[in-house]
């Protein structure tokens, strides 16, 4: 088991909630679990958060960029402070810029450079870099998960709703 991934979409009403919560952890995560437990706009990229930051950005999430549309979409615009998870969520204002960025980026190229090499270099989650042979299978798997964090937010912007990532 690891860390991975995880994107739903909020209501309003449970924005609300979750800025009223303060720093209540076990409150926090069972509010957010059964939130997302009912949201339909789910979105899970298992372990692939942390290179996929890496090949949008350049950088690992260690070092997110707050004003970078491209490394919120990773990693929420708003993190929730105190938590033993990571938790973070994206008011409905930023989803058409990060949307924007996602849709401008161009992933093929990106992937063409992509070097597992600089992976380890850079200490990416998961350590899998010394797979070379799994490379295509890797490249595979980062593009998909890029196409469905688009549809993801496309989504979250269609409905008018706010979007809520944990890392745990």
């Amino acid at each position: 088991m690891g860390l991975i991934a995880n994107y739903s979409c909020l209501s309003d009403v449970n924005l609300k909630e979750l800025k009223a919560m303060g720093s209540e952890e076990e409150e926090i995560l069972e509010s957010v679990e059964e939130w997302s437990d009912e949201d339909e706009l789910l979105l899970d990229i298992d372990k692939m958060w942390d290179v996929l930051h890496f090949v949008l950005t350049g950088v690992s999430t260690d070092h997110r960029i707050d004003d970078n549309p491209l490394s919120q979409a990773v990693l929420g615009v708003t993190p929730i402070e105190d938590l033993s998870e990571y938790m973070a969520y994206t008011e409905h204002s930023k989803i058409a810029d990060i949307l924007a960025a996602l849709e401008q980026f161009d992933i093929e190229q990106a992937l063409e450079s992509f070097d597992m090499k600089a992976c380890k270099e850079a200490e990416l989650y998961p350590k899998i870099w010394d797979y070379d042979e799994e490379e295509e299978e890797i490249k595979d798997e980062i593009l998909h998960d890029f196409e469905q964090m688009k549809v993801f937010y496309k989504k979250v912007l269609d409905t008018k709703g706010h979007a809520i990532v944990t890392i745990c």
